[in-house]
């Protein structure tokens, strides 16, 4: 692995992480994901933005890619953290025993989580927007984005060189054999938009609101490379990332009015046996029809599916007087990531009694989603239930073209 040049004396240096574990103990990584690092190199000073956790040999991994550009920890003079996380500041108790004499920069909210993650209070400094560090020749300067998607985060730009550091705001999952957007081959495009907005959703959904709010912070900044912490860095339209970014928190409360998720579960198959009736109709209307069955596919692929649908149909059947708990757990997904404003509708069997509604009910209203009906059923369906879901189908779509022209 050699480091990424962006600018002179500024780098990427990087580490490709695999498939095995979940990032954040919960989303999975089928293509991986990588963490990045900066080094500024002033004519007097040297900074060093954002860490690794040792996570799959990283640190080993940034330790050689900065002594082939002849350093070492030894000569950072500044570590700026934007973010603490572990993922991004896991090696910050060995770097501070290494080089006791750098000077930390973070927010105010940032410096009791360096203390209480990793027991460092010495050479802590808290820097609030608008606050610059002269490295000699070369400015960092801080702007605080609370929430995106920690209370402490910021970001740091180098006017010189019109390089944003965002942290984990703009990043993707995945790795790539290029780091720059200009480079990427088409397959890689076809997997960094979908990974970035499983990301998005993933990880920066919940906070949308500071999202909107940090990029109008930012356009006071000419910037021309946007440096994430995870996945690419954007040289040649790095307003591209940006406006994915804007679009995606849009979809909080207004999401796409062109696709609809179908996320279907079942014990024995009867809560699913409309389902093709229904994905007919909703193609017939001209819809994207996005599929997932629960709960043989990972909760990160439904919500990302969700995020971008202004729709969404539930197949699930009562389960022991409750929802079926797979499906619960979709729910629960999507509530704590503010899916708002949704047309749905659901559908379900049960056995001996229903009860599934009574548990949809009260998320519908938390997520001021409009549920267009509900089709339930003891058993299996009937031919006058299927007609109903046909209609309540139809219906959805209807009001799907029906917001799209307000």
């Amino acid at each position: 692995m050699k480091p990424n040049k962006l600018a002179e004396g500024v780098y990427r240096i990087y580490a490709d992480i695999g498939n095995r574990d979940l990032f954040e103990g919960i989303w999975p990584l089928p293509h991986g994901v990588n963490i990045n690092s900066y080094i500024v190199q002033g004519e007097d000073k040297l900074a060093f933005i954002d860490l690794v956790k040792d996570w799959e040999g990283a640190l080993e991994k940034v330790n050689s890619q900065l002594a082939s550009l002849g350093y070492s920890f030894n000569d950072v003079d500044y570590l700026v953290l934007n973010h603490m996380e572990p993922d991004h500041t896991g090696a910050l108790a060995d770097m501070v025993a290494r080089n006791p004499h750098m000077e930390i920069l973070c927010t105010k909210k940032a410096v009791p989580l360096v203390s209480s993650f990793y027991n460092v209070e010495k050479n802590v400094r808290a820097v609030s927007s608008g606050d610059t560090v002269d490295l000699g020749g070369k400015t960092l300067v801080f702007t605080e984005t609370p929430n995106i998607h920690w209370p402490e985060t910021m970001m740091t730009f180098v006017p010189e060189d019109h390089i944003l550091f965002s942290c984990d705001a703009f990043g993707s999952f995945g790795t790539y054999e290029h780091g720059f957007d200009d480079e990427l081959t088409q397959k890689e495009w076809d997997l960094l938009i979908p990974e970035t907005q499983r990301y998005y959703a993933n990880i920066v959904s919940s906070f949308s609101q500071f999202v909107t709010r940090g990029i109008e912070k930012l356009s006071g900044f000419d910037i021309k490379i946007v440096a994430p912490s995870h996945g690419i860095v954007w040289r040649e339209n790095p307003q591209k990332v940006i406006d994915l970014y804007s679009s995606y928190a849009q979809w909080m409360n207004n999401p796409p009015s062109d696709t609809v998720t179908i996320i279907y579960s079942s014990m024995y198959g009867n809560s699913i046996k409309l389902i093709p009736a229904i994905k007919k109709v909703l193609e017939e209307e001209g819809l994207n029809v996005l599929m997932h069955e629960v709960p043989k596919e990972h909760s990160s692929f439904v919500l990302s599916s969700a995020w971008g649908s202004g729709a969404l149909v539930m197949a699930m059947p009562t389960y022991e007087y409750r929802m079926f708990p797979p499906m619960y757990h979709i729910l629960d997904i999507l509530e704590r990531s503010h899916v708002n404003r949704r047309k749905v509708m659901r559908i379900g069997s049960y056995g001996w009694s229903g009860g599934a509604q009574k548990q949809f009910d009260p998320i519908v209203a938390s997520l001021k989603w409009e549920c267009l009906g509900t089709v339930e059923y003891q058993g299996a369906p009937f031919e006058e239930d299927e007609h109903k879901a046909v209609e309540t189908a139809r219906a959805l779509a209807l009001s799907l073209k029906e917001s799209e022209n307000q």
